[in-house]
């Protein structure tokens, strides 16, 4: 009984674990937390994108040493894929743009973010919310690596060029393609109980 009790005292805090991720890549395997609480749209279109098997096969596109790299947009070659409508922006969430932090890609724009995304390399203050305005805005941090930050520095040191990106000339791109082979959220995340329950309790007769 007493054993029973104490398992039940943990169900809460285990229903409330934020989702996790893993990126299979072809550089090695990636595993990120991300941050529902703090970043709720931002975390609920990742996810969106991880469950659609938008990101297999895209390419990490912009690589640079000491900053970032990025991707989520560009398949294996150079082809933008085609997204849903943008997400506002989250950066004002009190989350740190910190090295293995995650955070939003996004243009010019504010609230232009979609499917792309980008690992900090460093911490990078410039990035951060300061306030609501074209300046200010920041870039949503929605999560952190908490495993596989070899795999991103790895990535980080591989040899970039000029190369053509939907047509157009882009930098910092890897001479050779590094890929999401793969994501998907792993089976100890809260959302993935709550939908094996569901299908479970769809297959009761």
């Amino acid at each position: 009984m007493r054993l029973a009790a104490a398992l039940l005292a943990l169900l809460p805090g285990l229903l409330l674990a934020n989702p996790v991720v893993r990126l299979d890549t072809t550089a090695g395997p990636i595993t990120i937390e991300l941050y529902e609480d703090k970043a709720p749209q931002s975390v609920a279109n990742f996810l969106q994108y991880v469950d659609s098997g938008f990101y297999n096969g895209t390419q990490f596109h912009r690589v640079i040493s000491g900053f970032m790299i990025q991707g989520g947009g560009f398949d294996q070659s150079g082809q933008r894929k085609a997204t849903r409508n943008p997400i506002q922006n989250e950066a004002d969430n009190g989350l740190k743009n910190k090295r293995g932090t995650l955070a939003m890609a996004r243009t010019s724009n504010p609230h232009s973010a979609t499917a792309q995304f980008f690992v900090n390399l460093v911490d990078n203050r410039n990035l951060d919310f300061t306030g609501k305005n074209s300046r200010g805005w920041g870039y949503a941090v929605f999560g952190a690596v908490t495993d596989g930050m070899n795999v991103v520095d790895n990535i980080a040191r591989e040899r970039t060029t000029s190369q053509r990106l939907n047509g157009m000339m882009a930098r910092d791109v890897p001479e050779v393609p590094i890929l999401i082979t793969k994501a998907y959220r792993l089976e100890n995340d809260s959302t993935s109980a709550k939908q094996t329950n569901e299908e479970k309790d769809a297959q009761q007769p």
